[in-house]
């Protein structure tokens, strides 16, 4: 049996200022680690996605989306939720049709669009496919390049997450559907973007602990907020720290450090409806890490 404690364990996640948040107590040595090591991967989305496919990784963050194809080699934490609680990733473009269009009028008018996505394994093209049908056009782009693809013309919408989703204005951008508000409304449950999940081949004893680790973490940001806000700026990109600290407020909080029944429930029926869409395969084996 390998000494999970004389390794360094790998944990991977995105260069974001909520995940900074999270894990600045971690980073900082601010609580008890009970003498395990972790090496902090910052990488985007995408690719942390693409390597939890392969397993490379203890301990990552990924998209709800990918989650349905990597369930074979990871559990999902109870900790460490992205959860759009009414809000969420965004289709953008430089105009659009009216405020008082209905989904069906802004679903005609997205349809033969050439629409700019983040990634394929991302829970926003997901959401996109489940709105849209599943064979929208689309270029995938990294999702810090997708305002530009959309100003240069390479994209005629964007699919936005991340800060994006409060600077679009000032990028000279409407929004013609946000795809966490629609959820909500339609669903009345926040929508899963993504979640951090542990190895399997980690001993239970061994992944509680972890995860035990890891909610002290958010828990210690939530409780020292400001320094754990100061500590994301270095991650913040275009925002000033009143923006940081609401972009983080909506994706770090109470459905962060633990899912609950209502954070269970979204995760499951975002992965049923993607399953019967047959957009992804079935997820029968869902477990959530204490």
């Amino acid at each position: 049996m390998p000494d999970w404690k004389s390794q360094t364990l790998t944990l991977g996640h995105s260069p974001d200022p909520d995940d900074a948040f999270m894990f600045y107590a971690m980073a900082e040595n601010l609580i008890d680690q009970h003498g395990y090591r972790f090496e902090h991967t910052l990488q985007d989305i995408q690719t942390l996605n693409e390597r939890a496919t392969r397993g490379e990784l203890h301990i990552t963050a990924v998209s709800i989306h990918a989650l349905a194809h990597v369930l074979d080699k990871y559990a999902l934490l109870s900790s460490g939720a992205s959860m759009g609680d009414g809000y969420g990733p965004m289709f953008v473009s430089k105009s659009g049709p009216e405020d008082s269009a209905n989904d069906a009028e802004r679903k005609a008018w997205l349809q033969g669009k050439t629409i700019a996505i983040p990634g394929e394994m991302t829970s926003a093209y997901l959401a996109g496919q489940l709105f849209l049908g599943r064979n929208f056009q689309h270029i995938v782009v990294p999702f810090d390049e997708i305002f530009q693809a959309v100003h240069s013309g390479q994209a005629e919408v964007g699919l936005i997450i991340h800060e994006g989703q409060l600077t679009y204005a000032k990028e000279g951008f409407v929004n013609i559907l946000d795809l966490g508000e629609w959820w909500k409304r339609t669903r009345n449950l926040p929508l899963p973007l993504g979640g951090n999940v542990i190895r399997k081949d980690i001993p239970p004893e061994v992944q509680s602990e972890l995860s035990g680790i890891l909610r002290d973490s958010i828990a210690y940001g939530l409780k020292h907020r400001a320094p754990a806000v100061s500590y994301s700026m270095a991650h913040a990109r275009d925002l000033d720290t009143l923006l940081a600290d609401e972009f983080i407020g909506m994706y770090v909080n109470e459905l962060t450090l633990d899912y609950g029944e209502t954070g269970r429930a979204a995760v499951r029926q975002f992965l049923k409806e993607a399953a019967e869409a047959e957009l992804i395969p079935e997820v029968t084996n869902l477990e959530f890490v204490a």
